[in-house]
């Protein structure tokens, strides 16, 4: 008797599983089959403010891993990359410094009041015709522990957790100008 419990206990454990497996391929098929945005991060844009181009190069570098890492988006592109002309359904991400307040590992480290990194930036998915599609602006620090580029990687994560909470617009809800 303990035998044909075991067994139909395993069999209704295989069938749960089945079904999780056949609802989870099913869904990851129709989401493949559903249009999707590409991004095109172009280099940061220090504006007005005092920024070493190293902070510029951490900023852009980190905002390419943090949105890969989102999965929202079908490729995510470099500013200048060659295959953007042939990419449908494209956003360009647009980042511009608003402010920057450099800080001290060891005034953190000495003391966990004073010495923190701040940066703040002016974050724009557009479409290529320039339609802005969000338009948030963004910020990112180290207050404790950490060196002064663990900001442009919070800040990085910070803005990619921004675009993926927002509703973008499907692809072909945002027809080329003139053609509405």
């Amino acid at each position: 008797m303990k035998a044909n419990k075991s067994i139909s206990l395993f069999a209704l454990v295989a069938v749960i599983l089945a079904l999780v497996v056949l609802a989870r391929s099913s869904s990851s098929s129709n989401a493949s089959n559903a249009a999707q945005w590409s991004v095109q991060v172009v280099k940061v844009d220090a504006g007005d403010v005092n920024l070493s181009p190293s902070f510029q190069i951490a900023i852009y570098e980190n905002l390419l891993g943090e949105l890969n890492k989102t999965k929202q988006f079908k490729q995510v592109l470099r500013d200048g990359d060659r295959n953007a002309g042939d990419v449908s359904n494209l956003l360009i991400l647009k980042t511009t410094v608003q402010k920057y307040t450099a800080g001290s590992e060891t005034r953190r480290a000495v003391t966990t009041v004073s010495g923190a990194t701040k940066l703040t930036v002016k974050s724009q998915l557009c479409t290529r015709d320039g339609r802005i599609i969000l338009d948030h602006t963004v910020d990112g620090n180290v207050r404790f522990m950490g060196d002064n580029f663990k900001a442009t990687h919070n800040l990085a994560r910070n803005v990619a957790k921004t675009i993926k909470q927002s509703s973008l617009p499907e692809p072909s809800a945002v027809a080329p100008s003139g053609q509405l």
